[in-house]
């Protein structure tokens, strides 16, 4: 038994046939990075799962790991405008939404213009958004979950697609703010960024430092990465992985009947969190080759799409336990 998004119907043959183009199209988006970020593959998987399931993802790590290289390279790619904002402690948010200005015409007749900010693009980069303050931070609330935003009570709608790719340095914490539980809610996912393997290392010390250096070509359209997305929420789910999906996000919430999870969690993730793992099973099952997602999917997802949505008690932080850890413990359960 399936679970099925109801959109129009498509025949299954209809269905392969455009999941076996949207595969192609994304074996050549995947080789288009893949000359410009050398190695990072889980990164770089998990980072396209959230675009192509129409989403949002932070992206952690030490400076240095190419974050920002990732998101330049991936507006290219894709084709999307792609704009960056440098978020600092003086930030407001009118410099991220936009404002209005009063002007005067031949005539003397005054009137409000409004002039766009840089979050009308496709592709928007929040580098290191948690050095500005929490009242610019909520600037990009409504834009992620509504797709608009709302200046002197006008709506103005944003591109589509929108998407936020945002970075933050999990070392340096003096003079950050941490993001709200709400706004962290509204990424799909937290990518966290490692250290290159050896030879992956290598191979930036060899094709970096020298005079020429690789560039990044265009592929996709905007437009064509709106069909994968659409042809995404058409997939069907297994009904074994519905039930899983629903076993784990409720059992990482506390008062659901297990006591190792109310002695270490003191508060878990909400059915966005279900939503997020369906469609970044979804997606990740195409970008895998295959017309399902499977219970593996769901495993593989579940610390980046889970890890942001929940904080520890202060007990289990005392023990020195990490969210990753109580993930890993809900996971095994499934």
């Amino acid at each position: 038994m399936s679970v099925i998004v109801k959109e129009s119907p498509v025949s299954e043959k209809d269905m392969v046939e455009q999941a076996e183009k949207a595969l192609a199209d994304i074996s050549r988006v995947r080789d288009g990075i893949g000359r410009v970020i050398f190695g990072q593959e889980s990164v770089v998987e998990r980072t396209l799962v959230a675009l192509l399931a129409g989403g949002h993802a932070l992206l952690v790590g030490v400076p240095g790991l190419a974050k920002t290289k990732l998101v330049e390279t991936l507006g290219i790619v894709l084709g999307l405008d792609a704009r960056r904002i440098q978020f600092t402690p003086d930030l407001m948010p009118s410099d991220i939404l936009g404002s209005e200005v009063m002007e005067q015409d031949e005539s003397g007749k005054r009137s409000f213009r409004f002039i766009s900010g840089p979050i009308f693009a496709q592709l928007l980069m929040a580098d290191e958004i948690n050095r500005a303050s929490p009242r610019t931070q909520s600037a990009l609330l409504q834009s992620m979950q509504e797709y608009h935003v709302t200046v002197a009570g006008a709506r103005h709608d944003l591109p589509s697609p929108f998407h936020v790719l945002a970075t933050q340095n999990p070392l340096e914490q003096e003079g950050t703010y941490p993001l709200p539980e709400a706004q962290l809610d509204r990424f799909l996912m937290q990518i966290d960024i490692l250290y290159p393997e050896l030879e992956a290392e290598r191979r930036i010390l060899l094709e970096t430092t020298g005079v020429d250096e690789a560039k990044a070509a265009n592929v996709l359209t905007p437009e064509r990465l709106r069909e994968i997305q659409t042809l995404i929420r058409r997939m069907p789910v297994p009904e074994s992985v519905v039930e899983a999906i629903l076993k784990l996000v409720r059992s990482a919430r506390p008062g659901q009947g297990d006591a190792e999870a109310d002695k270490t969690i003191a508060w878990g993730p909400g059915p966005r969190a279900s939503q997020a793992l369906t469609l970044c099973a979804r997606a990740r099952a195409l970008y895998d080759g295959r017309l399902a997602p499977s219970i593996d999917d769901v495993r593989a997802l579940a610390e980046p799409v889970l890890q942001h949505r929940m904080a520890l008690t202060f007990a289990a932080r005392a023990e020195g336990m990490s969210v990753r850890d109580a993930v890993a413990r809900l996971v095994k359960a499934v």
